[in-house]
């Protein structure tokens, strides 16, 4: 006898990278050679203070028993901090601050403690999958919002306004928006939340690329006048401190946000490693040459990625920040699948369908920058062997 999963099991299928990572794995396995141009996973290291912060911490006895729920007072203290150095925003680090097992789990926390069944949910129509499979895990209603492509992939306000009802609970907002790159404004993040106070919604704003090839300072939806009242802003030490393993990220929000999370948090986990909180506050203190010697190694493999997306026929917008290049397909290619299951098949090379990340992407694909330049090069050469 098997006893049938949960409703939701059906509401929500395997996440796509999980299901062609397998497939990489297989071809790895028969001895292939695949060059994984698909997933955002930074290759650099993390800073050296970062790496000596953990293996001190770890020869301390005490580190290894439970931890907070909140985190230590240093961690949150780092993050104010952090939060002031790189935004100009003041965080209260004892009520407005809230660590997290990496932002992925921020987005499953926020939504069990604000959304109940039929609650509806804003969504872009091409962003991070997690919203959409999330929202719909704990019973909400997914309502995807239009994306400007001619305006730089801005919200479409006056249709969000049209999607508004009285049970619409949370709008999901990426700048710099993942996957299009498309850079975060000061007019942008101003509208967000003029919206969001007239409609009486909760912002959540997903925040983690904002370091990461960025032309412009880096901005927080929390400099915003009035923000606080509306908005929750999530973020990450993954992309902008090469720590995507180590799960560390937090919520920045109004003590009242805090606590109502919490409330739904502290059920689920107990707390992370000292170590790492510890190896985090130094993380948090990586000076500005540090973030800009990380940008130049992707700014040296951006020329190798958009000959790949020109080998491919693609077009892409220059603009982009964060560190994927998104291309758009030539009409003579039939469909994004065809094409990237073609590339990891016979060519060993594998990029991000467009689709994965909302139906509007259905003509486009993802190359990501976490693959030294010259297997970028690499994969360029064997697109064009098989061309």
């Amino acid at each position: 006898m098997i006893v049938e999963p949960a409703q939701r099991t059906r509401q929500t299928s395997e996440y796509y990278f999980s299901v062609k990572l397998a497939e990489v794995r297989a071809l790895l396995a028969q001895g292939h050679d695949v060059i994984n141009l698909g997933i955002g996973n930074p290759d650099m290291m993390p800073s050296a203070p970062t790496l000596n912060a953990l293996q001190s911490s770890a020869q301390q006895p005490q580190a290894h028993g439970y931890q907070s729920y909140i985190g230590t007072p240093a961690f949150r203290q780092g993050i104010a901090d952090y939060y002031q150095k790189t935004y100009n925003v003041t965080l209260d680090p004892a009520k407005e601050i809230l660590p997290l097992i990496g932002s992925k789990e921020g987005i499953t926390h926020i939504s069990l403690t604000f959304l109940d069944p039929g609650d509806e949910v804003l969504v872009p129509e091409l962003g991070y999958p997690a919203y959409r499979a999330v929202s719909q895990m704990v019973g909400g209603v997914v309502k995807e919002y239009p994306l400007l492509e001619t305006q730089g992939w801005q919200p479409d306000w006056e249709a969000l306004a049209g999607l508004v009802t009285p049970r619409t609970k949370l709008l999901w907002l990426n700048y710099p928006h993942m996957p299009t790159g498309a850079p975060a404004t000061v007019e942008l993040f101003e509208q967000a939340v003029a919206f969001a106070l007239k409609h009486r919604v909760l912002l959540c704003h997903d925040n983690p690329y904002s370091l990461v090839l960025n032309k412009k300072p880096p901005i927080s939806i929390l400099s915003v006048s009035g923000a606080k009242d509306v908005a929750i802003e999530l973020n990450s030490m993954s992309k902008s401190h090469n720590m995507a393993g180590w799960r560390l990220g937090w919520m920045a929000a109004a003590q009242p946000y805090v606590e109502a999370v919490l409330k739904i948090k502290s059920n689920v986990d107990s707390g992370m490693f000292l170590g790492l909180q510890e190896a985090a506050v130094a993380a948090l203190q990586n000076n500005e040459q540090w973030h800009a010697e990380r940008n130049a190694v992707y700014e040296g493999r951006l020329e190798a990625a958009e000959t790949l997306l020109k080998t491919l026929g693609c077009t892409w917008d220059s603009t982009q920040e964060g560190m994927f290049l998104w291309g758009k397909l030539p009409e003579s290619t039939q469909s994004a699948e065809e094409l990237v299951n073609t590339l990891l098949v016979q060519q060993h090379v594998f990029i991000a369908p467009g689709f994965i990340f909302g139906p509007k992407g259905q003509r486009y694909v993802r190359v990501s920058l976490c693959t030294p330049k010259e297997r970028i090069w690499e994969a360029v050469e064997r697109i064009r062997s098989k061309s």
